[in-house]
């Protein structure tokens, strides 16, 4: 049974890294003594070994080792017997590219539709979608294709914000970005905002977390939904 996370962001204002996450992380992991983290989106241009050392940290607490999909000589095989996954923040064409370029989007599709633990954040969280064609990140690298691990059967733009009433100039908004999306595609894009997360236990999809979130489909007019919604009507 698929059992995932895929929360807007790692960190909340004023909060340490994942610390809003770590009961969802307590529930997602259990039983789980060691996992694999994928550090290739490196925020701010840390290092792969810096970006594990700060996931590792996190998970401490749970009595969780981590250890960085980069240290495995195979990192194929690494993914094919690991017990569970978390994918960090940062760029997302970089996080891309690095995937496919080694064969590894696939695999890590496969085994966490096996039913090993999968989390996401930001980036990490872009990657369950269809494609990443709805990141807010720049294309700092060219990824020889956009698709991901379609986890989910929608589109995800991590880290949504509405239009600030009565300021003056914020150039294009999110949701302008999102509906020229729509002109081109038809895939269901989901606006998550900070302080929520998608749970998937089995073939159940639901809105978790703190705040509503905005779903686009093309051709309606954008629209809210609450909390403990189910996502299964979207596709």
């Amino acid at each position: 049974m698929k059992h995932i996370v895929l929360a807007s962001t790692s960190t909340l204002y004023g909060e340490g890294y994942l610390a809003y996450l770590q009961p969802v992380m307590q529930t997602l992991f259990a039983g789980v003594s060691e996992i694999i983290f994928v550090p290739f989106a490196r925020p701010g241009g840390i290092s792969h070994d810096e970006y594990t050392a700060k996931a590792a940290a996190a998970f401490a607490p749970l009595q969780i080792q981590v250890k960085g999909l980069h240290t495995f000589a195979d990192p194929a095989t690494a993914i094919r017997e690991a017990q569970g996954f978390f994918t960090g923040g940062g760029n997302t064409f970089l996080l891309v590219k690095e995937l496919l370029e080694r064969g590894l989007m696939d695999k890590l599709k496969a085994a966490v539709e096996e039913g090993r633990p999968y989390m996401g954040c930001s980036a990490g969280s872009n990657i369950g979608g269809v494609s990443m064609q709805t990141t807010n990140d720049m294309p700092i690298v060219h990824p020889p294709d956009f698709r991901t691990m379609g986890l989910v059967p929608f589109n995800l733009n991590p880290h949504y914000l509405d239009p600030i009433p009565d300021l003056p100039h914020m150039g294009e908004t999110r949701e302008t970005r999102i509906k020229e999306f729509h002109t081109q595609h038809a895939t269901p894009v989901l606006g998550l905002r900070e302080g929520g997360w998608i749970l998937v236990k089995g073939d159940i999809i639901t809105l978790e977390g703190r705040p509503t979130a905005r779903i686009f489909e093309a051709g309606k007019a954008p629209y809210e939904v609450d909390p403990g919604s189910s996502l299964n009507f979207l596709h």
